[in-house]
């Protein structure tokens, strides 16, 4: 099999299932995004993290893949039947870390920013593109295209990144960078 088709070269793509749409479509846009924040998982588990985050990443990871799989399926079609579906406990797994996480944490006082380990930077990353992947899946929850567990699974999982980025400093020994805004100057 090709990597290259040459079906997408006047700007359109197949769904999972048929159907040819536009490159720029809502959906093709917020699986697309689904796709890059698996990259970024990837990116995290290329720098040094405590065994038990690069397993935990591991597995999102294989959970993404089904969620942009449900994302580029129209429903009701053939094709939508070999696609697995998403499973409500995934949410309620990332639920139980967070909280067990935040137990082993300092308590915040500030707002954090991005950065400390390398880790932890990447995890940063990946709680901004996850975000901006649930801005895109949004609209489509909206219009019914897609399940609300495609949401839930997102909104969560950028939490859960955000833990996992202060784990990751706080097991490496480095502070998470505190933002202490410059007080106004007298006018």
């Amino acid at each position: 099999m090709k990597i290259y088709t040459k079906t997408g070269d006047a700007g359109e793509t197949g769904l999972f299932g048929g159907g040819r749409v536009a490159k720029d479509d809502a959906r093709v846009d917020a699986y697309g995004e689904v796709d890059e924040l698996n990259a970024t998982l990837g990116l995290a588990r290329g720098f040094t993290l405590p065994q038990e985050l690069d397993a935990m990443l591991h597995r999102l990871q294989d959970q993404l893949f089904t969620v942009g799989a449900v994302m580029a399926t129209p429903a009701g079609t053939k094709a939508s039947a070999h696609i697995p579906a998403l499973k409500a406990d995934w949410a309620e797994d990332m639920e139980h870390a967070i909280d067990r996480f935040e137990s082993e944490l300092p308590k915040m006082t500030h707002f954090i920013l991005p950065g400390g380990t390398q880790g932890a930077a990447a995890l940063h990353l990946a709680r901004t593109v996850c975000r901006r992947a649930e801005r895109r899946a949004v609209p489509l929850l909206r219009d019914g295209t897609i399940p609300k567990d495609v949401v839930v699974f997102l909104n969560r999982l950028s939490d859960l990144l955000f833990v996992m980025a202060r784990v990751a400093n706080h097991r490496a020994n480095v502070q998470d960078v505190k933002w202490i805004p410059e007080k106004p100057s007298a006018s």
